[in-house]
């Protein structure tokens, strides 16, 4: 009869345990094939909840890793991720240093102040106080604008 089993269905035949299994489920009055409820963590953590925890979490500090939500929390990373792309609609958008075109007024307030230092240069004390150096950029943090 197994034989039989296992040659009409191949790989997807169910083995004798669980046939045996199921028969002692059925003969003590069960009926459905449903799995039983199990106790421990729920097969999703996207809930509504979670969602609103990474929300807040995001909103308190924007710079925080997905790791460190994660580890919060108590889901995993890649439920974070999903939460913040999907559910939260958010996306990494600076991740380096890109130029950026300059504004109409930003390019005349950079031609006032070249104009401003040619008129002090003038002065040839002026040049004595310049400290020159490489084109090395230094940025200030400032939340509001990463």
């Amino acid at each position: 009869m197994i034989e039989l089993i296992n040659t009409a269905y191949g790989s997807a035949a169910m083995s004798c345990a669980n046939v045996y299994g199921w028969y002692v489920r059925f003969r003590d009055g069960r009926e459905d094939v449903k799995d039983d409820a199990r106790s421990g963590r729920p097969s999703t953590a996207r809930t509504d909840k979670n969602v609103e925890s990474v929300h807040c979490l995001l909103t308190n500090d924007h710079r925080t890793t997905l790791q460190v939500i994660a580890d919060r929390l108590n889901i995993g990373k890649e439920t974070v991720h999903q939460i913040v792309t999907e559910d939260l609609g958010k996306r990494k958008i600076c991740t380096r240093f890109v130029p950026h075109a300059l504004a109409t007024e930003q390019k005349q307030e950079h031609v006032v102040y070249c104009q401003d230092l040619l008129l002090m240069g003038q002065d040839e004390r002026f040049w004595e106080n310049i400290i020159t150096g490489d084109e090395t950029w230094c940025f200030a943090y400032d939340p509001a604008t990463k």
